[in-house]
């Protein structure tokens, strides 16, 4: 495994002390109780009463405007001011650093509601997922065999933060990416796992003359078709009910551009080569495939790697047991074993995303 400069620093050498590793080791133990305390702390409006008083507040103060038991707030402080999200000075809570981050950050938000509505239950059965190789996790929520087949049937609150979670990182990326897929001037693209069919509106937009075909399953296309309904273009944007997952399903060919964004990190590797095989065999000499992904080891940032490590937990308790957030020379490899080239790679694109120009090799 091929790490960048920066990451070799970070991931190759010691980075604690004795005594801040064990502190930190106590944090991991007790990341849960720090998680939901500091969800809390800003679902109850405690760091934003601190963000809003820069001298800070007393615990009586604090009692006073949030209307919550004396007792919850000194728990929810002690333990917030012991992790560092507040501080104590002169006897009066202030917002720390870490706190602000908590409260503005747009990118922490989505994560920790993620965490907590989608897979904060189902990571208890991490365990047995990591074992049999399927989401164990999932039963949380319903008896189906991946997430995707129950998307439309999960939980409202569910649902609404699985995709904010999903839009936040793509749509962040949508505008360098019509530019790169756009220069060829296609007049057809099949998005593959088109979900709401976002992808595909900014597309209708972007273009006056491109017809989008949305290619996923007909739960997700008929959520797709409500979405899309009255959108400007939506008379150019089609669906083609299909299970990639399914070996003999056959890609439609005719499509000078196929579209696959935050797609094929929901698969295995096997998976994924044969997706993309099955792609290949669709395209002709001028096609292009775009594939855009999140490489955890092609990000500008470490915290972006760190977060994204982290996301592929996910993919494992919850969403299909098997696939997870990639190194990009694993994704490399299955490409070209599935009868596939890259033309060029674009990186650092929106919140981190690269986009991989496939064509077929014959």
């Amino acid at each position: 495994m091929k790490l960048s400069s920066p990451q070799k620093e970070m991931y190759g050498n010691e980075r604690m002390t004795a005594l801040q590793a064990q502190r930190f080791a106590q944090e991991i133990a007790f990341a849960p109780v720090v998680f939901q305390v500091s969800r809390l702390m800003v679902k109850f409006g405690i760091l934003k009463l601190l963000d809003d008083n820069e001298t800070g507040l007393t615990i009586d103060e604090i009692v006073e405007k949030t209307k919550l038991s004396r007792y919850a707030v000194q728990v929810l402080l002690e333990s917030s001011l012991t992790t560092g999200t507040i501080l104590l000075q002169n006897e009066r809570f202030v917002l720390s650093k870490a706190g602000w981050f908590l409260l503005h950050d747009e990118m922490i938000k989505v994560n920790m509601d993620s965490n907590h509505n989608i897979n904060y239950l189902g990571l208890f059965n991490l365990e047995e997922a990591l074992l049999n190789g399927k989401p164990e996790g999932l039963k949380v929520f319903g008896n189906w065999k991946t997430i995707y087949e129950g998307l439309s049937e999960l939980p409202a609150h569910v649902q609404k933060s699985w995709f904010s979670f999903d839009h936040y990182y793509s749509d962040n990326s949508f505008t360098q990416a019509l530019e790169i897929v756009f220069a060829r001037n296609p007049k057809t693209l099949l998005d593959v796992g088109g979900n709401t069919g976002k992808w595909a509106t900014q597309c209708v937009k972007f273009s006056d003359t491109v017809h989008v075909t949305i290619m996923d399953l007909p739960q997700q296309l008929e959520m797709m078709k409500q979405q899309t309904k009255n959108q400007h273009g939506a008379n150019r944007i089609f669906g083609h009910p299909a299970n990639v997952l399914d070996k003999s399903t056959v890609f439609p060919q005719g499509f000078d551009a196929i579209w696959m964004s935050q797609f094929l990190d929901c698969f295995s590797e096997e998976e994924i080569i044969s997706i993309l095989t099955r792609a290949a065999v669709s395209m002709n000499a001028d096609s292009r495939l775009f594939v855009m992904e999140t490489f955890w080891d092609r990000q500008r940032f470490e915290t972006a790697s760190f977060c994204l490590a982290q996301i592929s937990l996910y993919f494992t308790a919850l969403a299909n047991g098997n696939s997870k957030m990639y190194h990009s020379e694993d994704m490399i490899r299955c490409i070209h074993k599935s009868g596939l080239k890259i033309e060029k790679i674009h990186d650092q694109l929106g919140l981190g995303h690269s986009i991989l120009v496939l064509m077929a090799e014959n």
